[in-house]
């Protein structure tokens, strides 16, 4: 008889030949739950997705409200929908001005697809710069971006006029011209371990897309809603945006993800030509739903003003001669130990011992720490002491 790891195994398209395999019965707060009963206390959650936790009633009753009313009724963009309107308007009034118009999509790969599409419409230029070492996703648009050739190789060509600068490099900048359409770029890096901004780097790529005309585009997928202390990573270093991509966090454990622009800007695709962009399941009110109950919670409680507080926990209870260095601010962490057998090890044997952790996609000796906003100071002390266990 097939088990169903068997069936995972064989039935299910896999990204990694070592799957963890943890089958999974149900989750709760800060722990998911195998189906043998053990309790994993989660520092990942889904990769910075699960922002107030598992099985959070604040998003579960907003789902089963709105599903008890509708789910699909038409493409996006058709009909007038309470929980997209709403969830646009509360971004908006939370938001600078040049960010006033949102538009829901699927993914983060997806905005960020949209975002590049919108910067060449807005421009009529065709070069998009993004910076080495980042990640925007694994569709063809934003895997042309991305700043790892590795992942990149098998699948060319893909877009042309796709460059890049080197993150913190001041000097790399000068290859941002007149003919560049948009940066691209994460507030905080992401596949090569939390690497955050130095020396007001934000600040100079803004001065020197206002100076070439060019779009700059924010990816926060991974820093959106609340992860640094702040509703969005732009505010904590005090500079806006044309295009802000968000996704992840922003739904809570729902997919969901936007673009947003100002209207001037995201007007142009309304004509010339008409339908400009398109998606079906975009801004499903599913999904909105349980973004704006996230987000309201977030505006009214006070879970992102304990965000500082507890990445200082983490720091204090992390302290160990085989940790190198932390990088990240607030709940988005990478814990470095320079040895990738090591850094294996940790991670794998966490899990045995009811500790989610979860690696990077380009750097091999760091392992990543973005647990729940809502996980409490007991469970952080609670998994470091696991992981300085292992260490030990």
């Amino acid at each position: 008889m097939n088990t169903a790891r068997d069936i995972f195994k064989k039935h299910q398209a896999q990204t990694f030949p070592f799957p963890s395999c943890l089958e999974i019965e149900s989750a709760s707060g800060s722990y998911i739950y195998d189906v043998n009963g053990k309790a994993y206390l989660d520092f990942v959650a889904g990769v910075s997705a699960n922002t107030l936790g598992h099985s959070n009633p604040i998003i579960t009753n907003a789902v089963k409200e709105q599903l008890d009313k509708y789910t699909h009724v038409m493409v996006y963009g058709e009909y007038v929908q309470s929980p997209q309107y709403k969830l646009a308007q509360l971004l908006a009034d939370n938001l600078p001005e040049k960010l006033s118009t949102t538009y829901f999509v699927n993914s983060g790969a997806e905005a960020i697809e949209g975002a590049m599409k919108l910067a060449k419409r807005a421009t009529g230029r065709a070069e998009i710069i993004s910076c080495k070492d980042s990640y925007h996703g694994s569709t063809q648009g934003a895997l042309s971006i991305m700043g790892n050739e590795e992942h990149k190789a098998k699948y060319r060509p893909l877009l042309p006029n796709c460059n890049q600068i080197t993150y913190n490099d001041e000097s790399s900048l000068k290859n941002i011209t007149k003919q560049t359409a948009a940066v691209v770029i994460e507030i905080v890096q992401g596949g090569t371990g939390f690497v955050t901004p130095t020396n007001n780097f934000l600040q100079k790529v803004r001065e020197k897309c206002n100076e070439t005309q060019t779009l700059l585009i924010f990816d926060e997928i991974q820093t959106c809603y609340g992860r640094l202390g702040t509703l969005f990573g732009f505010e904590k270093y005090n500079v806006i945006p044309d295009i802000l991509c968000t996704a992840k966090g922003m739904g809570a454990g729902m997919p969901i993800g936007a673009f947003i622009s100002s209207w001037e800007l995201m007007n142009l695709f309304t004509f010339e030509p008409k339908l400009g962009h398109i998606t079906t399941f975009g801004g499903h009110p599913i999904n909105c739903a349980a973004s704006l109950a996230c987000l309201q919670h977030l505006l009214t409680s006070d879970i992102m003003k304990e965000v500082e507080e507890k990445e200082q926990l983490f720091r204090t209870h992390l302290k160990h001669p085989k940790i190198k260095e932390i990088r990240g601010e607030g709940l988005i962490l990478s814990v470095e130990l320079e040895i990738e057998e090591l850094t294996q090890k940790v991670v794998e044997q966490s899990l045995e011992n009811g500790l989610i952790l979860f690696y990077f996609l380009f750097t091999k000796t760091a392992f990543r720490i973005t647990p729940p906003l809502t996980i409490s100071k007991e469970e952080i002390i609670e998994g470091c002491k696991i992981i300085k266990e292992i260490l030990d």
